[in-house]
């Protein structure tokens, strides 16, 4: 009767998923775990997913769900081809290793010796800055945005991310002294591979790394229009909303663009867990997953391509992904001697790092550790109001607006999200924490605190400009970085900032002479006699790109 019922649940979280099994060595009742976790992911008539699971070197779960074309009504299988995202990033990785290890270059050389178009910073981006995002080099799709040429809307190459780049004569920071996931420090290896090497980067990595490994399926998309049998199409939307086709419109490749399946994936992992199928593997394993640190002596997570920290009390090294509509995970843990790769096609509605802890733990045996919830804690709503009001942090892309509602502290921009009190001057917002220092009864500053990240926000005030103050910003601005031109105009209570007759965005005042909307900062400078003469703008990767107002 038992093996009867668990047949139904099977059959019944195939049917609700579109199941594809492929290889299945494991209990009954861990597939069944496994596919009730991709059933609410996704059902028979939704883009879906295909995962891989790996025990001890040996596949031991292959199975996909969902629709890999909707318009022709075909599945998804394990041997479906998907987009990697940015888990492509530990192929560029090893590319580079290899080299060094051949004495072709070191990772610490400077990239202007490869790339001597990249303007000199006074300061050398080293290799190994670019493939740990430490380089300080703003990410290219904030760059192209703002040029007025997003991605999606215009085909680039790394011939244009390079062109992009070497025009840039300012950083985000001073190399090596932060961490800031930048794509355009990858897009340059894969050129300094090119380079080296004399061989296209795609030849390059198909011989050094795909070919002599057996991943059979895998190879880069630089050519977005080339027919690849196999693969999935990727897609946004719900049910509800309907869906729409979401594929990459770019041939950028090196930070991802990777085409391939869960079984290359897991092959990939089993080489970094027995690295003997190529010369000085164990080296280079080593190479990849040596964590960076920085000029301060703080290490950071992230290594060469992948993140090496735990989950679950389980020491993992991993990437997520997520190009247009695809979404990504790889992911092993080297003391289980277990591996995962979970690639879907649905972006609006797939979480592949979730589905990926929920499948792994169902294979090993384990619950999710009890998450441990604040909140017990009240705190008196006029303690909650000394707290609110606007912050802003070290750079003017950090601003917070606190506000009370319903006695409860509210970050009501960014996400208008509460915070939920864990002691009288201390409060979580997801996996943030806020700390208050008083002075008095005003508030001296407010701390961020993210792992062993700190970050303090100082007391700021609302802008509020006049009609005719905000007239005063209105004119054309230049940037010769971007070689692009900003037209801000002042409307109502607002400005209005445009490239063009049809790219226009409305930016709302913040703190003083600083405007906020979705899509970043913007920050006025001024002369002497208060005229707005250029301003800065700070959009998540990309800060404080330079506009100057033009006569």
């Amino acid at each position: 009767m038992r093996r009867v019922l668990i047949a139904l649940l099977i059959t019944t979280a195939s049917n609700a998923s579109a199941q594809q099994a492929g290889i299945t060595s494991l209990p009954d009742s861990v597939i069944v775990r496994i596919d009730r976790a991709f059933a609410i992911a996704g059902g028979p008539d939704m883009p879906g997913c295909a995962i891989g699971i790996a025990r001890d070197g040996k596949i031991v779960l292959t199975r996909a769900y969902g629709l890999s074309s909707m318009e022709l009504g075909v599945t998804n299988t394990p041997e479906t081809i998907f987009e990697s995202g940015s888990v492509a990033k530990q192929f560029t990785a090893t590319a580079i290793v290899l080299l060094a290890q051949e004495g072709k270059l070191s990772l610490d050389d400077d990239i202007r010796k490869y790339l001597p178009e990249m303007h000199d910073f006074g300061k050398p981006i080293t290799i190994r800055n670019t493939l740990t995002h430490t380089s300080g080099l703003r990410d290219w799709y904030g760059l192209a945005d703002l040029k007025g040429q997003p991605a999606g809307t215009h085909v680039h190459s790394p011939a244009t991310i390079l062109e992009i780049a070497s025009h840039q004569k300012t950083l985000n920071f001073e190399p090596g002294a932060e961490y800031l996931y930048s794509n355009t420090g990858y897009i340059l290896a894969s050129i300094i591979v090119q380079r080296v090497s004399a061989m296209p980067f795609t030849t390059f990595t198909q011989e050094r790394i795909f070919t002599p490994l057996g991943m059979t399926h895998t190879q880069w998309r630089a050519d977005f229009n080339k027919i690849v049998k196999g693969r999935a199409m990727a897609y946004n939307g719900t049910a509800r909303t309907g869906y729409t086709q979401d594929m990459p419109f770019t041939n950028v490749i090196g930070s991802g663009g990777l085409l391939t399946t869960v079984g290359d994936w897991l092959t990939w992992n089993a080489f970094l867990d027995n690295p003997s199928a190529l010369p000085d593997g164990a080296a280079l394993v080593q190479s990849l997953t040596t964590q960076m640190t920085l000029n301060s002596g703080k290490r950071i997570p992230y290594a060469l391509g992948v993140s090496v920290g735990s989950r679950e009390g389980m020491r993992e090294i991993s990437h997520s992904g997520s190009t247009a509509g695809y979404r990504t995970w790889l992911a092993r843990y080297p003391d289980e001697k277990a591996s995962i790769a979970v690639m879907c096609n649905a972006g609006d509605g797939a979480n592949p790092t979730g589905l990926a802890q929920t499948s792994l733990l169902a294979v090993l045996g384990k619950t999710p550790r009890p998450v441990q919830l604040a909140g017990a804690v009240r705190v008196p709503t006029d303690q909650l109001k000394k707290y609110a009001g606007v912050y802003v942090g070290p750079n003017p892309e950090l601003i917070a607006n606190l506000a009370v509602r319903d006695t409860m502290l509210v970050v009501v921009v960014p996400g208008n999200r509460p915070m939920i009190p864990m002691g009288p001057d201390h409060f979580r917002v997801g996996a943030n924490e806020f700390a208050f220092e008083m002075r008095g009864d005003k508030v001296a500053h407010m701390m961020q605190i993210i792992g062993a990240d700190t970050t303090v926000f100082v007391p700021s005030v609302q802008s509020k400009p006049s009609a005719k103050e905000l007239e005063a910003y209105a004119g054309s601005y230049w940037s010769d970085e971007l070689d692009a031109r900003i037209k801000v105009v002042a409307r109502d209570s607002v400005l209005i900032v445009s490239q063009g007759a049809t790219d226009s965005l409305v930016v709302r005042p913040s703190i003083p002479d600083t405007f906020v909307s979705s899509r970043g900062t913007i920050q006025f400078a001024k002369d002497k006699r208060g005229t707005p003469i250029a301003f800065g703008i700070w959009a998540g990767r990309a800060r404080n790109m330079r506009f100057t107002r033009e006569k």
